[in-house]
Parts: structure tokens; C-alpha cells; sequence
């Protein structure tokens, strides 16, 4: 049996904010809304424009904070930004890929609205101008260290007049890294990068920033794969403190792979624990926004890349005491395609030069006192993916469209017939159409990672349910995984947060069902989205991949 309890211990309400708070943050609104309107008051310096320090971590689930109650995980300075902030338990990535979940942060549009720049491996064309390139033009200086915004192919040389040249995440100013071996590698697993962030940032606030505002990306590229196998032993971590997901088989494989994991996010939180540390001793940290996230889930089976709640729901919080009331928990759902009209907002940059934003600026709701559902109109929030890695017959993707309330995730799988996590058979390359064995299982029974289902991430677990997908106690989990889907799918997010418990169909939930599915097609309409506006309604299939490519045979169903 599988078991259908969360895994995990969500954070207590946080008390109440004094009176005393209230007025200075009321103060401290009004002062600010003076300034976005051009006045200022007499006698008084004009208030300094905030600085913001955007920092996301590489495929991290929701649950997988301190402050969220992980029991394996120690975030210390996620923790801190969100006790001191603002943390949102809804925040939902606009797909459970990186580049489409990146693209649309920066874009401030759903990914299906981006073309190829929405799609994972694409090219990133001109026209889809991020709101960093405004932050330029209106007085910010801003840099980037580690991943922006990829996987894009940026311009190569004159003949991509149409490609932009440089990633959309920023410029990055500087490259000291960690030498491998060396005395000064304090790297805790070998396969972190040896970038080193915080010397990165250093070296921006020292030689780039001078005394203007500024915008600073953050970007680790932990806790993406891979990792080193059992890292965390250094780390003295217990596999007995691991709350593995409903969705994982329980064992000392599954446990030892997510703590890894875990050793991966630690060192993202190391390094913004030492951009805070730096900003305070600088007296800077009172005036900067602070943004912590994902981009999307991790890297596991029936997570990354898929759009249940462990593939898009992500952590985030925001702290910016001189405006935004702290010490609250809201419940509001919050997209990705929020963050760039907010960020605008807050900086007072026009939008003039960006295509048309579908997100909605949240300041209102970072601004207010209250805490839960702030802002009941904002009722939902949408996803989606296409293609992820080379997984399928000429590349073809698969195509998810998602809508998310505070209680309930709809899905919608628009190629049901597809594979989800990609073809169970590839081609072996150089040969003329030879298949590899079924699901990359070779003749001694271990599983090849590229051979088969190849929009899961090269992991311990994989190989794990794959390997033993015969055994009556791991096929659920193997199903689970990699097996076909009904074109619909409705969870209970609440008391369901591994979504192991479709009730699309139920006549118990037909209301809650219909309601949504009529709101999921209103904003696929109003948006434009190509999968069911058309003209072509398969032309993400069409965009070209610049990345590694596999050749799959043809599915014995030719229906695209």
C-alpha cells in the first residue's frame, strides 16, 4: 500500500504582528506609495530606491526547508527571510522545468506564451524582453552569479540577428571559483559546482555596484544532479530524520539519495546566509528586497518535470522590513508570472518594451498587515510543461496545462497517449534503428539511465524503481512514475500533497472539477496558448533543440 499522508510537517501560524509593527509598516507604506507617485515629503530626503537580491536555488521542493518542517534539511537563511518576511505555502512555478519555469520569472508570461523561448534547450529570441533589461534603463545595475536564465541557445555570432546575446538572468561580473583539491575547496560534495557565489556577489557589490541600486541574481545550481553518492555521511546526517514522500518507495536507497539531496540545498542556503551576513555588516540589508526560491521541484521520479505539487510547488519568501509587514504566512496562490510586474512595481520601471505580462503585481498583498488568504480574488494560478529532455519519437514533448487553487491541482495531459516521463525504449545510437533493451534494464538487470524515461534525471532512485519494477511492493511506485495517464487528474492538495489520489470523475468533487476546468480554458484562450487557440496546435513539437539529442522509434500510434 501506499501511503497518502503529507510526509511532512507543515509550519506553525506565526503570532501576530504588534500594533507597534503595524504603524511603523503603515508608515512606512504611505512614505513609500509618496515616492511611486513622484512626492516627496518637504524638508526630507528622497527615500532611497530598494535594492533586490533574487536568490533560487536548482530544483527544490516545497516541504524541503526548516522553516517548512523538514526534519533533514537545515536552511538557516531561507528560514530567517521567511520569519522576518513573508512566506507564501502556495508559490507555484510556472512549469516543473527549468528554462520555461525561468523564462516565465522573467517574462512575466506563461511559458506557452514565450515560443521557442519558453521551451526547454530553444533558442531565446529579442523580443521577449525580461525586466532586468528595464532595471538597466531605469538607473539599477544589476549582475548574476551561477545559473540565469537556461537552458537557451543564446546568439552565436552575426547570422542569429533574431537570438539575444546575452541570458536573460543578467551579466556575470566576475568568476572566482573554488580550485578542486586545493586547501581553500570547503565544498562539502564533489558535485557542486565550484563556483563561488557569495565571492561573486562580493566582487559585485565592490567593483560593479558603486552607490547605485541594484539588482543581483542569485542562481546555484544546487540542488540539481548530480549528486555525490552519499555525501551526507560527511555531514553526519541520520536517514532515520528523512520524511520520504508517498510517492517513493521507503527504503535506506530512497533515504541515502534524498540526502544527498539535501547536502545540495544546504550549500545553496550556505551562501545566501553569507550575502545576508555581508549586506547587514554593510548597513545594506534593511534597504534590500530579498527573494528566495526554485525554479522548480527536485530532481526525483514523479516530481521535476512533472506538474504534481512536488514538481511546482516551490519555497518562497520575501523580506523587505521598510515596507512589507513581517512575521506572516500567507496562503494566497502566487505564480511565477507574478515576480516581474511586482518587481517593476516596486521599483517604479515602467514595463514599456516587454511584450504583453499575464502575471499580477502582488505588492498589495506583500504590503498588508494580514496574513492567510490576503487577496480572495486571486483564486488561481497556472502551470504547464511540453517537451523537457530528448525523451520521445522527433522530440516530441509532453504536453501538461495545470490550474492550482489553495485546496485543489487540476491537470490536464493533452497527448494521454504519450509516455509522461518519456519513451520506455530508445535507439541505440550509431546503428540503424536497433532498439536498447525495454526501460534500459541490460541483460544483468541494471538499468541504464539514457536508454529509457529520460525526462526523469539520472538518479539512485530511478534506477532503483526501475530495476526492481517486478517486485509487487515497488511496481506502484514504478506506475507511478512512468506509466500513462488519464487525460484529467484533480487532487486534494491539502490533505493529499503527493497527489497519489486522482478525483477527477468523482461525482463528489464534479463542481469543484467543471469550475476549474472552464477557468483553465478561459486563461489558455485569453493567452493565446497555441495548444488549443492554434493555428498550429502542435508547433512546440517544431522549435529546434541545441542540446544532446536521442532517437526513439516510432510510437505504434502515429496520433500527435
Amino acid at each position: 500500500m501506499i501511503d497518502l499522508s503529507s510526509a511532512y510537517t507543515r509550519p506553525k501560524r506565526l503570532k501576530s504582528i504588534s500594533s507597534q509593527v503595524k504603524a511603523a509598516s503603515v508608515a512606512g507604506i504611505a512614505l513609500g506609495m509618496l515616492h511611486l507617485s513622484g512626492c516627496t515629503p518637504r524638508e526630507t530626503e528622497e527615500p532611497r530606491r530598494p535594492n533586490i537580491l533574487f536568490a533560487i536555488s536548482d530544483d527544490q521542493s516545497f516541504p524541503h526547508t526548516s522553516f517548512e518542517g523538514s526534519r533533514f534539511v537545515n536552511t538557516p537563511a531561507f528560514d530567517r527571510i521567511a520569519e522576518e518576511g513573508i512566506y507564501f505555502t502556495n508559490a507555484i512555478a510556472s512549469s516543473p522545468g527549468c528554462a520555461p519555469s525561468r523564462s516565465s520569472i522573467v517574462t512575466g508570461r506563461h511559458h506557452w506564451q514565450n515560443e521557442q523561448s519558453g521551451q526547454h534547450g530553444s533558442s531565446w529570441m529579442k523580443k521577449h524582453v525580461p525586466f532586468i533589461d528595464l532595471l538597466d534603463l531605469n538607473g539599477y545595475v544589476t549582475g548574476r552569479t551561477g545559473k540565469g536564465v537556461v537552458p537557451f541557445q543564446y546568439a552565436r555570432d552575426e547570422n542569429d540577428s533574431l537570438w539575444r546575446s546575452t541570458d536573460a538572468g543578467g551579466i556575470a561580473h566576475s568568476n572566482i571559483r573554488y580550485e578542486p583539491g586545493s586547501p581553500g575547496d570547503e565544498r562539502t560534495a564533489t558535485g557542486i559546482n565550484t563556483l563561488n557565489y557569495f565571492e561573486n556577489f562580493k566582487y559585485f557589490m565592490e567593483n560593479v555596484r558603486e552607490d547605485e541600486p541594484f539588482f543581483f541574481w542569485y542562481g546555484s545550481t544546487e540542488p540539481h544532479r548530480g549528486y555525490e553518492d552519499g555525501s551526507w555521511k560527511r555531514k553526519d546526517k541520520n536517514p532515520e530524520d528523512v520524511q520520504v514522500p508517498g510517492f517513493l518507495p521507503d527504503n535506506e536507497v530512497i533515504r541515502g539519495d534524498l540526502l544527498d539531496y539535501a547536502v545540495e540545498i544546504e550549500w545553496f542556503d550556505l551562501h545566501l546566509q553569507r550575502m545576508l551576513a555581508y549586506l547587514e555588516e554593510t548597513g545594506e540589508l534593511e534597504n534590500t528586497i530579498v527573494i528566495v526560491t526554485s525554479d522548480q521541484g527536485m530532481p526525483f521520479p514523479r516530481a521535476k518535470a512533472n506538474c504534481y505539487e512536488y514538481g511546482i510547488r516551490v519555497p518562497f519568501a520575501v523580506r523587505y522590513p521598510d515596507r512589507f509587514p513581517g512575521n506572516r504566512i500567507v496562503d494566497d496562490p502566487l505564480s511565477f508570472a507574478d515576480l516581474a510586474p511586482t518587481i517593476l512595481e516596486l521599483t517604479n520601471t515602467s514595463p514599456e518594451g516587454m511584450l504583453p505580462i499575464s502575471g499580477n503585481s502582488i505588492v498589495h498583498i506583500l504590503e498588508s498587515n494580514d496574513q492567510g488568504r490576503v487577496d480572495e480574488t486571486k483564486k488561481y494560478v497556472f502551470s504547464g510543461r511540453e517537451r523537457h529532455s530528448s525523451s520521445r519519437y522527433r522530440n516530441w514533448g509532453y504536453p501538461i496545462r495545470a490550474i492550482r487553487s489553495t485546496d485543489f491541482l487540476l491537470i490536464w495531459n493533452l497527448k494521454p497517449e504519450r509516455w509522461p516521463a518519456g519513451a520506455p525504449q530508445a535507439i541505440r545510437p550509431g546503428t540503424d534503428g536497433v532498439l536498447l533493451p525495454m526501460y534500459g534494464i541490460d541483460e544483468d538487470g541494471v538499468h541504464h539511465h539514457h536508454w529509457a524515461f529520460t525526462d526523469i534525471d539520472p538518479s539512485p532512485s530511478k534506477s532503483y524503481i526501475i530495476e526492481n519494477h517486478r517486485d509487487e511492493t515497488i511496481r506502484p511506485y514504478f506506475d507511478l512514475a512512468v506509466a500513462k495517464r488519464p487525460e484529467f487528474e484533480l487532487f486534494d492538495v491539502k490533505n493529499d500533497p503527493g497527489n497519489l489520489n486522482n478525483l477527477s470523475g468523482n461525482p463528489d468533487y464534479s463542481e469543484i472539477e467543471n469550475e476549474m476546468k472552464e477557468a483553465l480554458m478561459q486563461e489558455l484562450i485569453r493567452s493565446e496558448d497555441p495548444r488549443v487557440v492554434g493555428p498550429d496546435k502542435e508547433i512546440f513539437d517544431s522549435y529546434p533543440r541545441y542540446m544532446f539529442m536521442r532517437e526513439f522509434p516510432k510510437p505504434d500510434s502515429t496520433v500527435r
